[in-house]
């Protein structure tokens, strides 16, 4: 989930192997438990106790002094894009159980209900999220500020949690796609040289469409839910919401705005609550930090991992595999192209788990891929990030979803078939390799 200073290093697919003994750990007892039917499946072997064999593995394999292995870990897991994602998790925890303590959740919930249909709540949600994201230009944050109202939608109707999450998810992950100031697009057009104005332009006419797609199919998919009475509200009480979404659109680091929600939440809930005093704010805190903790240490140790794993070559090797098997195609060389850039950012996302990292560490070889074909740079940079954001979002070790299952208490694997948009846009991109579009001007 980091990058490492460039080295000239090996290539070998060994370095791969201790990713992979995670995944069986995880994903295969995981799947055990839920054939003999236990309650929680996915819970019963924590992933960050599954992802310890996976570590000492890739330690062992180091090819190299043994504190030098435990040096690279410690750089990959304590890399500032790490540090601010492990910030993120435990203010977004803090936020969410703060605002739930004070009644924040529920009444901006029953405000919603009072303006909306339930039936037109998922293509609500999704949309909501979709503007925030674009505006904050992280997936994160929004799915911060915006899971909990889902959740709490999910309870006051009969809405399913994993369609409500699914549809925040899908909206961040749209938003953040076409972001101009998400990390991912910036990654995208330095890698390919190509101007944020122009990557976006063809961008928007694959994710569009797929967005219009994923909004008909929540309005469809919405059984028809019988009209449900909203309760009585404090206005004043969607005030923390209210401000994380405004401010959002002031390009305020995500941080802030965490922060800010939290204050505002701890000082209504002071004013309004009688009951509720400094000790109940600090642990309503505490008791977010606590919830957040499983999910921001996997993220740190999954980050230490592929730090291993690209030091030993591993990525290298896999990025190699996938642009010599695009060179040995004969016919059709700029969809052969395309469909290696494509490869290459697929599989180095489900390995690093960072959709930004990704694009990094394929973005040289996706250029000479680009080159080499004739692709123009923008269609491959707008391949790139959107590829990365179709992954992203179904990896169940991805940071969003466990941001987004710790919020609502499920296992990402039962909210991987809900995240529409992720599905549809991979339809369409590949549908765009297929026949071409959009058409570009040349010149």
């Amino acid at each position: 989930m980091t990058t490492l200073p460039t080295e000239a290093v090996q290539a070998r697919a060994l370095a791969l192997v201790p990713l992979i003994v995670f995944l069986t750990i995880f994903l295969g007892s995981g799947i055990y438990h839920s054939m003999i039917g236990t309650e929680f499946a996915f819970y019963q072997i924590k992933a960050p106790v599954a992802a310890l064999p996976a570590i000492i593995l890739a330690v062992l394999l180091y090819r190299g002094k043994l504190n030098a292995a435990i040096d690279t870990f410690l750089k990959g897991a304590s890399h500032p894009n790490l540090i601010l994602m492990f910030m993120v998790f435990m203010l977004a925890g803090a936020f969410a159980s703060v605002s739930s303590s004070i009644g924040s959740v529920d009444a901006t919930v029953q405000f919603g209900l009072s303006i909306i249909a339930p039936e037109f709540v998922l293509p609500m949600l999704f949309v909501i999220s979709a503007f925030i994201a674009t505006a904050m230009g992280t997936s994160m944050g929004t799915i911060a500020a915006c899971a909990p109202i889902a959740f709490g939608f999910s309870q006051a109707t009969d809405i399913q949690p994993v369609y409500a999450i699914g549809a925040v998810v899908s909206g961040a992950m749209f938003g953040d796609n076409l972001s101009m100031i998400s990390d991912t697009t910036i990654a995208a057009t330095r890698s390919l040289n190509v101007e944020l104005k122009d990557k976006f332009r063809v961008n928007v006419w694959i994710a569009l469409p797929a967005a219009l797609i994923t909004i008909i199919i929540y309005i469809l998919n919405t059984q028809a839910s019988q009209h449900i009475s909203y309760k009585d509200y404090d206005i004043w009480l969607m005030l923390p919401y209210l401000a994380v979404f405004f401010l959002a659109f002031t390009r305020l680091h995500v941080l802030a705005v965490l922060c800010i929600g939290i204050v505002l939440s701890g000082a209504i809930g002071l004013l309004e609550h009688p009951s509720f005093d400094i000790l109940k704010l600090n642990n309503a805190i505490y008791d977010g930090f606590v919830g957040m903790f499983e999910v921001a240490l996997l993220s740190m140790l999954l980050g230490g991992l592929s730090a291993i794993m690209q030091k030993e070559g591993g990525l290298d090797w896999l990025i190699q595999r996938i642009y010599a098997v695009t060179r040995s195609f004969k016919v059709g060389t700029q969809r052969a192209g395309e469909i290696g850039i494509s490869f290459l950012v697929i599989f180095s996302n489900f390995f690093v788990a960072n959709n930004t990292v990704a694009i990094i560490l394929s973005g040289d070889m996706a250029r000479e891929v680009a080159k080499e074909y004739g692709i123009d740079p923008k269609r491959a940079a707008a391949l790139m990030d959107i590829f990365s954001c179709v992954v992203q979002g179904i990896i169940p070790y991805g940071a969003q979803l466990l941001l987004a299952c710790s919020i609502a208490k499920m296992s990402p694997i039962e909210l991987i078939g809900s995240i529409y948009y992720c599905w549809i846009l991979a339809i369409f991109a590949i549908l765009a390799i297929i026949f071409r579009f959009p058409k570009l001007k040349t010149g």
